[in-house]
């Protein structure tokens, strides 16, 4: 027997229909919210000045570290297996997204 799964996504501030995850980090803390591509607009409309007058903290460089971004491949299995069952799309081989695996480390 088949079986199909629909995972619907409602933005978290309208209740509408999302179109996806958005990550995002600010003082150190990670955040992810599920928005419309509307309330998507205004939030990169609402950060682009900031954007613009910042600097680069380095924040996608990679971590010699014991985390996952150094990860043995059981420990991008874990990462993976997390991301399907947290609702992200991720590929079964090939290049796990930073953002990913970032919001991995920050659950665990």
């Amino acid at each position: 027997m088949a079986k199909k799964t629909i995972t619907t996504y409602v933005d978290d501030l309208d209740g509408s229909e999302a179109d996806g995850t958005v990550t995002f980090s600010f003082d150190s803390k990670l955040y992810e919210v599920d928005l419309s591509l509307k309330n998507r607009k205004k939030l990169e409309d609402a950060l682009a000045p900031f954007i613009k007058a910042a600097r680069s903290a380095g924040g996608s460089r990679r971590s010699s570290s014991s985390s996952a971004r150094g990860a043995s491949r059981t420990d991008l299995a874990s990462v993976r297996a997390w991301a399907r069952d947290n609702g992200r799309e991720v590929s079964e081989r090939g290049r796990v997204p930073a953002s990913v695996i970032e919001a991995f480390d920050a659950a665990h």
